[in-house]
């Protein structure tokens, strides 16, 4: 999508932004490959000195928190769960979690990032650990007082826009936390700030996780089924994404505009501040609302449950069906509902990425899924690239049919919160077993897909979710026959 060739109203909103967002557009799809091949380097795993330094910290830290010397696999074990890939579940003892939520304080950005993949897995984990690592997404240990402020001055020059900056943050997550501010205009502003010498500790800890992924798949089996190298692999892939602030302003631009030219008018996202971007700090335009777990009572009985799922439905799978784009990380605190029933949507951190082939896969993939054809479902999953070429198809649709089947003892037919976690924890065992590879774009999909259905439940938990997606794909198909026309 050109900026330049598109008149938008959003970019207009913020003088120099169409401007800027043209440079980021031409200069930051380098900067994503560069991610892409580091992240599988560094998911390779290696014995250096530096990797061996990260051991022995990992170590002192394991014994400093009190915790189990194999509580690292067990986060891991826990975080790959969460985001879909087999692991068996974990222990749900109050004695494990502890020692894994100690270790997870004591250890460090990654391990908090790890918490926060495990704090997103509800519907495919125990909720023992989901609630137990709720506190990862933002509340995590705050920087020490005046650590905030230098960055900012280091990044942006004393000859900034910024008028104020409260020095209390609203938000600390493992990459950086967030601060209330105002621009010399008057206009209210969030300035994130990016934790100072994290790039390097996050790449000694995935290092030491790529060497404890690969022991562990030499001596357990299931986790040479749960691929966990993959899933570090994964992991480094999305949270180098997030260490560069640059990449997030510009998810934040293609996404409004993706939702503009949608004509998504209920969907609002913070505008990024031309001059106050740099790859540790981003300023943008502060959003109103509250957390739709909290909308209900907030807003009370004003508060029309039905059409918000309605319109949340048609926002995700229009931006990522239609234009390739989605918020990758949906969430309650990143999901903001304001007095007019708008959506505001923040963090924009993790960002889904589709190409026409990708999208195709996932239009065919939603139909069969949501219909319980088994074969369709494996037909999808290969056109997304996501089936070996070696795999037998004939013994995964079989399979995947006798998950499907054993579902439709489903009351009425319906998939509602309850059931989708389910749901997608048998197809997607039945895929690892075939060889399954788990893209980054499908885990964040998935992901959206129980975000979706718990904003469901939250809001009307009677609603049953695959029905309003196969209604708005036979809408959107109506209005978008040029793009979705390759799924058939």
């Amino acid at each position: 999508m050109s900026h330049t060739a598109v008149a938008s109203p959003w970019l207009d909103g913020r003088p120099g932004l169409a401007a800027q967002a043209a440079v980021w557009q031409t200069t930051l799809p380098a900067v994503r490959r560069r991610v892409e091949t580091d992240a599988a380097a560094l998911a390779t795993p290696r014995l250096w000195t530096d990797t061996i330094g990260s051991l022995a910290s990992t170590s002192w830290r394991i014994a400093g928190a009190a915790a189990a010397p194999d509580a690292p696999l067990v986060l891991m074990g826990a975080a790959a769960s969460a985001v879909g890939l087999p692991v068996a579940p974990p222990d749900a003892s109050r004695g494990t979690i502890d020692r894994a939520e100690r270790l997870v304080r004591a250890g460090g950005p990654a391990y908090i990032k790890l918490g926060q993949f495990i704090a997103s897995g509800r519907g495919l984990l125990p909720d023992e650990w989901v609630d137990a690592f709720a506190w990862c997404r933002d509340q995590a240990p705050p920087l020490r007082p005046g650590v905030a402020e230098r960055v900012i001055a280091a990044e942006l020059g004393p000859d900034c826009q910024l008028a104020e900056i409260d020095p209390e943050p609203i938000a600390a997550g493992s990459i950086g936390q967030a601060h209330r501010g105002v621009l010399r205009d008057g206009t209210e502003v969030v300035v994130k700030v990016r934790r100072p010498r994290l790039r390097r500790r996050l790449r000694a800890d995935i290092e030491t996780m790529a060497l404890a992924g690969a022991l562990a798949e030499r001596l357990h089996p299931a986790a040479r089924t749960a691929n966990l190298s993959g899933f570090v692999e994964l992991f480094a892939h999305l949270t180098l994404e997030e260490l560069d602030f640059r990449l997030e302003a510009q998810n934040l631009v293609d996404c409004a505009l993706a939702f503009e030219q949608a004509g998504l008018d209920y969907v609002r996202v913070p505008r990024p501040i031309p001059g106050l971007v740099t790859e540790r700090v981003l300023v943008m335009e502060y959003m109103d609302g509250v957390s739709y777990a909290h909308a209900p009572a907030v807003y009370g009985t004003e508060l029309d449950g039905e059409r918000l799922v309605e319109l949340a439905i048609r926002g995700v799978l229009e931006s990522t069906l239609v234009h390739g784009l989605f918020h990758g990380d949906l969430h309650a605190g990143n999901v903001l509902v304001d007095a007019d029933a708008n959506f505001a949507l923040v963090d924009f951190g993790i960002c889904g990425r589709l190409d026409v082939a990708q999208r195709s896969g996932l239009v065919a993939f939603l139909a069969a899924f949501a219909t319980g054809d088994a074969a369709g479902q494996i037909a999808a999953m290969a056109r997304f690239g996501a089936i070996p070429p070696e795999a037998d198809l004939a013994v995964l649709t079989a399979a995947l049919q006798e998950q499907a089947d054993r579902l439709e003892q489903r009351a009425d037919g319906a998939v509602t919160f309850d059931r989708l976690g389910d749901t997608l924890g048998r197809v997607l065992r039945v895929l690892a077993a075939g060889g399954f590879r788990m893209p980054k774009e499908l885990v964040l999909f998935f992901k959206n897909l129980l975000y979706l259905s718990g904003f469901t439940a939250g809001m009307a938990p009677d609603a049953d979710i695959f029905r309003h997606v196969e209604t708005i794909l036979g809408e959107l198909w109506e209005k978008h026959p040029e793009v979705l026309a390759a799924a058939a």
